[in-house]
């Protein structure tokens, strides 16, 4: 907050002009010189400003830079308006059923995390700041899935489930939904084998897409570690279908 300029009258006190200082005895050859008092006017060419008047400048300058500095948050609180529910759940549901299929590798597992997902995106809606809202999901999802993992002995695993058509969303055909979210039965079965936290890492990475960047914001750990997850998790992954192959090829000789 700005302190207004004191007048001249509060700090300076007021000398009356008398006959012995108003002019200065002329020497030999001089002229007489003039003794400014406080409440003369600057010689400037100008007409003498009464002091008023500044102040009110002043106080005009104030209120200006007052809504200038409102004005940028005003717009900034108008700039976002977060979904409705339903739009929310319409956008977003098939997203993040695929997603918790792939991490948890069956249909029951994959409803209730995508549930409870919702439930927590309901929730925290109103103070969500704009963002990446898919990243957004993401995280809740895959730390879902982390919680639900760690609360278990191991995470129960399914072949091919018979309730495909048992999914979110009603656009989609069973069918399309059903190759979308299930990926190749060995490699889903190599995915459910892999350490939860390292699973979770490659489904983000090589199933989902997202960057390194994100996956460390989504699983809130360094990027050296989630180089270390994925890189580890893929040795693993490729191991499980090498035995997978090798025991097919068994099979289809014997």
């Amino acid at each position: 907050m700005e302190v207004p300029p004191l007048s001249q009258s509060s700090t300076t006190p007021t000398v009356q002009p008398t006959d012995e200082h108003a002019t200065v005895p002329a020497q030999a050859g001089q002229a007489t010189q003039q003794v400014a008092t406080p409440n003369d006017a600057v010689s400037t060419g100008a007409a003498p400003q009464p002091a008023n008047n500044t102040r009110a400048d002043n106080t005009r300058a104030d209120n200006t830079r007052a809504d200038n500095s409102v004005a940028p948050l005003e717009d900034a609180t108008e700039a976002w308006t977060p979904p409705t529910w339903d739009e929310v759940v319409r956008e977003h549901a098939d997203r993040v059923y695929r997603l918790a299929y792939r991490l948890s590798g069956n249909a029951h597992d994959a409803e209730d995390l995508t549930q409870e997902t919702f439930i927590r995106v309901f929730r925290s809606l109103a103070s969500y700041k704009p963002g990446t809202f898919e990243g957004w999901l993401h995280r809740i999802t895959t730390n879902l899935f982390l919680d639900m993992a760690r609360r278990r002995s191991r995470v129960r695993m399914e072949g091919l489930p018979e309730d495909t058509d048992r999914i979110v969303g009603d656009d989609p055909s069973p069918e399309q939904v059903y190759s979308e979210t299930h990926l190749d039965p060995d490699l889903q079965t190599a995915l459910d084998e892999l350490p939860p936290e390292f699973r979770a890492a490659v489904v983000l990475c090589d199933v989902e897409g997202l960057s390194y960047e994100e996956i460390g914001a989504t699983l809130g750990v360094k990027l050296g570690t989630v180089r270390s997850r994925i890189h580890r998790g893929r040795q693993a992954l490729k191991a499980s279908l090498e035995r997978a192959a090798a025991t097919r090829s068994r099979e289809a000789l014997g």
